[in-house]
Parts: structure tokens; C-alpha cells; sequence
């Protein structure tokens, strides 16, 4: 039975340690964009709803349309090791737009769902706009705040999309979300109760097969009428 336990943990660990570098981005681990790629929303994550997803990507499109101003959200699960999120930002920004040019009109915002690390980089072009200061305030209020707050990715991108694209609009900035405001009512299951089930479901199962093996194997050997460790009388 030891050898047998020995075994299950030794496979569990090492399917563990292969799952971990599968989850990490790197950013030649996203497709290549440009400006005036109709992607706007990249959830390697898989955080946020489909409905929510849509919605953003529908406002980011008017907005482009609009202005001329593009901006794309992206969502990771976790960095390479080694990678910070700001070294991650700035690498992202040139591969999508390796010229100033390319850079002028473009804004880029990413969030980490490991660390809940955020990063912003905006071109020339809006930020006149998107002050410096409203960026910071993009990232460390409109975006931490939801995620602070029991990890709400959908709400934390929904916030985000409204506020830098009135701004980019021309429009007065709406300033961060009030934290009294942040629980809003949801006709849909959230990414984040999704997942939060799977992930339950998962334990469960991992428990009962963990209890289950261990009492089959000693029943077996220990000479039950069902196993096949015992002696026949005669």
C-alpha cells in the first residue's frame, strides 16, 4: 500500500510541476496585432464572460471607429519566471507596434490574474488625453479596486473600457469606480464563480479518489470475500 500510495503522490506532483510552465505567457505566446486589428479583448485567462468580453470589444470598436484612438485589454494567467509585468508591458507594446508611428493612437493594458499586477502604455498620439495621471489611477484604482475586492475581473475590465474610452472620446474622466459601487447585480454566472465551482468540483473528486484507493487496496489484501488476498477455507 505504500508503494501504491507512493506512486499516486509522485504522479499528481509531476503533473502539477508540467501544468505550471503551461499556464505562464510569455509574449511571443500571443498572437501578433496591429493597428487596426479587429481584436480587442485577449483572455488567456479565461476570467471573464463571454457577454462581458463582447461588451467590451463593442465599445473598444465604436471607440476606435469614433476616434481613432485603439485600445486593447489583455489578460494573462501568469508571467514567465523571471518576467515582471512591466518588462512584459513595454516587450508587448513593441511586438504589437514596433514604430512610433504604430505606437501614436494605441493604448495597452494588462492584468496578471496570479498577482493581480496591472500595467497601462499609451502612445504619444492620447496622451494628451489619457494623462499620465489618469493612467496611474486607470490601473492602481478602476482596475485594483474590483480585484481587491473578491477578484473581479469582468467588473474590473467593464470599468476600465468605460472610463478610458470617455476619456479618449474627449469627454470629462469619470474618475475611479466608488468603492460603495463596486457589487453590482449580474444577470449571467461570472468567470469567477465558474471557475471558483470547477475548481471545487475538482477537489472533491481528488479527495474521494485519494480516500477511496487507499481502503480498496487494504480490503483487497487484507482478504475480504471480494479481494483477492485471502486464503479459501476448506
Amino acid at each position: 500500500m505504500k508503494r501504491l500510495l507512493s506512486f499516486f503522490c509522485t504522479v499528481l506532483l509531476a503533473w502539477g510541476l508540467l501544468m505550471i510552465p503551461a499556464h505562464a505567457t510569455g509574449v511571443y505566446d500571443l498572437p501578433p496585432l496591429s493597428s487596426g486589428d479587429p481584436t480587442w479583448v485577449i483572455d488567456n485567462a479565461d476570467t471573464i464572460s463571454r457577454a462581458n468580453e463582447a461588451k467590451v470589444s463593442g465599445d473598444l470598436k465604436k471607440l476606435a471607429d469614433r476616434t481613432g484612438n485603439e485600445v486593447r485589454m489583455v489578460v494573462i494567467r501568469r508571467l514567465d519566471f523571471g518576467q515582471t509585468m512591466n518588462q512584459f508591458a513595454d516587450d508587448l507594446f513593441n511586438k504589437w507596434y514596433p514604430t512610433p508611428e504604430e505606437k501614436e493612437n494605441q493604448t495597452l493594458l494588462i492584468i496578471d490574474t496570479l498577482t493581480n499586477a496591472t500595467a497601462i502604455r499609451t502612445g504619444k498620439g492620447v496622451q494628451n488625453l489619457l494623462t499620465d495621471d489618469i493612467a496611474d489611477s486607470v490601473v492602481s484604482e478602476t482596475v485594483a479596486v474590483p480585484l481587491k475586492n473578491g477578484a473581479k475581473y469582468n467588473q474590473a475590465l467593464l470599468d476600465a473600457s468605460r472610463r478610458v474610452s470617455a476619456v479618449l472620446s474627449g469627454e470629462p474622466d469619470p474618475g475611479p469606480p466608488d468603492v460603495q459601487e463596486i457589487n453590482i447585480d449580474s444577470t449571467f454566472t461570472s468567470a469567477e464563480d465558474t471557475n471558483d465551482t470547477s475548481a471545487s468540483i475538482w477537489v472533491i473528486v481528488f479527495l474521494f479518489f485519494a480516500t477511496l484507493i487507499p481502503m480498496v487496496t487494504y480490503f483487497w489484501y487484507a482478504g475480504f470475500p471480494w479481494g483477492g488476498g485471502g486464503e479459501e477455507e476448506e
